[in-house]
């Protein structure tokens, strides 16, 4: 009997977190997308969530689901991001942006928080970090992705992914700094032979590489199964570490993408396109209305100086610094409109994956509440509602 009543719990909790994932993009398209599909999610998830209504909560077989819905969600963010450009100039004019942005909230998490350290190392991470993973059906609706624009984004996204992940796994960990450092490089080079051995193994077997490719497009779906494997593993493997289980997934995403291409570039779009397929219908929806199941609009409502003002420290701590490096510097980008420069900082600006990780470690490691989590998830929700569009509405003025 008890196994039962969990089983109809789980699957009552799974009927709404459903139903929401089929009406946000109804509504999405209702709004023309002006109101992106993750924001109604996020929305549902707060009305169906146990502040409000109280019709789902986050069960045990839920909670699941929804890591691997962050972990599909970080994989696809990694699978896009062009390792090359990366390691070119722009990227690392990317990275020492980053660099400068979180130097930036820190001290103005010093200074507001009138020195709470802690604290201000998370007001930092999560005020610096970009949604890649949610940027990116928008960028390819809007069909940015092949332009000057897109490309940075990319670039700025892919840092404002990783770096953030890093600063997590080092500052926020339980271990000591040195202690965190040594296993973020015994997880990297895990990483890599993760991939790099099993690639070796099949190139020295071409039958068998030939066999798996011929079974992508069956039932077997050999090329998915690999990747979900891929996935799984370094999530594992950064759960046993105590890491971040995002790092493992965008980590699992760069390292594929880099791989297909140097072996099999016909197969990376058909497996990413599929891997899509998998991630985008139920896992990563379950993962935002999740995301929005934690949020409780009435401490949110209580507190709206604080919401508006980590917006603001979002746009000033993130948006600007990008929008005035692309002004005042060479950063390769190929960037030389006012109005293109200043939606590169909205980009950069648009968060809430890490958002949600970090206040997660936050919360369960006393360092905030609940209250300020679901305020700071709550901006990083505005900042999806908002900044993007005004970037739509920047790039098509003149510059």
């Amino acid at each position: 009997m008890a196994e039962t009543h969990m089983l109809v719990d789980n699957l009552a909790s799974m009927w709404w977190i459903a139903l929401a994932a089929v009406l946000g993009p109804v509504l999405a398209l209702a709004t023309r997308r002006k109101v992106p599909d993750v924001v109604w999610l996020l929305v549902f998830g707060t009305i169906i969530g146990p502040h409000a209504l109280g019709l789902a909560a986050e069960t045990e077989a839920v909670h699941f689901l929804r890591e691997l819905g962050l972990g599909f969600l970080f994989l696809l963010a990694g699978f896009e991001v062009n390792t090359t450009d990366m390691r070119g100039r722009q990227g690392r004019h990317a990275a020492l942006t980053w660099g400068l942005c979180a130097l930036l909230g820190f001290g103005a998490g010093m200074l507001l928080l009138e020195g709470d350290v802690h604290v201000a190392i998370v007001l930092a991470i999560a005020s610096t970090s970009t949604a890649l993973g949610t940027l990116l059906p928008i960028l390819k609706d809007s069909g940015a992705m092949g332009t000057p624009l897109g490309r940075a984004a990319m670039v700025h996204g892919a840092y404002g992914e990783l770096l953030p992940i890093v600063a997590m796994s080092l500052l926020l960990s339980t271990r000591g700094t040195w202690q965190a450092a040594a296993v973020l490089v015994l997880f990297s080079a895990a990483a890599v032979a993760v991939v790099v051995v099993p690639g070796r193994f099949f190139s020295r077997l071409p039958l068998l590489r030939k066999a798996f490719a011929d079974a992508s497009n069956t039932t077997m779906q050999t090329t998915v199964r690999v990747t979900v494997l891929v996935l799984v593993t370094l999530m594992l493997l950064t759960a046993v570490l105590e890491l971040d289980v995002a790092l493992g997934a965008f980590a699992a995403g760069l390292l594929l993408n880099a791989a297909l291409n140097a072996t099999a570039p016909e197969h990376a779009a058909e497996i990413m396109h599929k891997v899509e397929i998998v991630g985008f219908s139920l896992l990563i929806p379950v993962f935002f209305v999740t995301s929005g199941m934690s949020i409780d609009l009435s401490a949110v409502a209580a507190h709206w100086p604080l919401l508006l003002g980590f917006v603001a420290v979002i746009l000033m701590v993130r948006g600007l610094p990008v929008f005035l490096r692309e002004r005042w510097s060479t950063t390769h980008s190929g960037l030389t409109a006012r109005g293109d420069q200043a939606a590169l900082g909205l980009y950069a600006a648009t968060g809430l994956p890490i958002i949600v990780a970090v206040t997660q470690v936050a919360v369960s490691s006393g360092v905030i509440d609940g209250t300020v989590a679901s305020v700071m998830v709550t901006a990083g929700a505005i900042t999806v509602l908002l900044f993007p569009f005004a970037a739509a509405r920047l790039t098509s003025s003149p510059g």
